[in-house]
């Protein structure tokens, strides 16, 4: 099992920047791919971003249309922590971020078996 959990949402003006956090812990030598989705209530669970956990400085990563170019994805695997800094934040960017970690050795993953509890970004006009 892997545990996850986040951090480091709340509230911003449009146009500001926030920085999620992402600690895992449990069977992380698990993990093949870790990544980032957003919700709104009654909305479907929509993907932000994927990154390979192991490999290489950086890993690999891969992010939905509308973050490219405003939000970055990166790890610290010493500290087993995953990010994601949103820069340039609009107000559709509100929402219940999770992360979520995959042990399948697919990329960019589809399929990941664990998840955070989420936590919540919002962002005001």
């Amino acid at each position: 099992q892997v545990q996850l959990v986040e951090s480091g949402g709340g509230l911003v003006q449009a146009g500001g920047s926030l920085r999620l956090f992402c600690a895992a812990s449990g069977r992380t030598f698990s993990i093949y791919a870790m990544g980032w989705f957003r919700q709104a209530p009654g909305k479907e669970r929509d993907f932000v971003a994927a990154i390979k956990w192991s490999g290489g400085s950086g890993g690999n990563t891969y992010y939905a249309d509308a973050v490219k170019g405003r939000f970055t994805i990166s790890r610290d695997n010493a500290k087993n922590t995953m990010y994601l800094q949103m820069n340039s934040l609009k107000p559709e960017d509100t929402d219940v971020y999770y992360c979520a970690a995959s042990p399948y050795r697919a990329w960019p993953p589809d399929e990941y078996d664990y998840w955070g509890q989420g936590t919540q970004v919002t962002v005001s006009s």
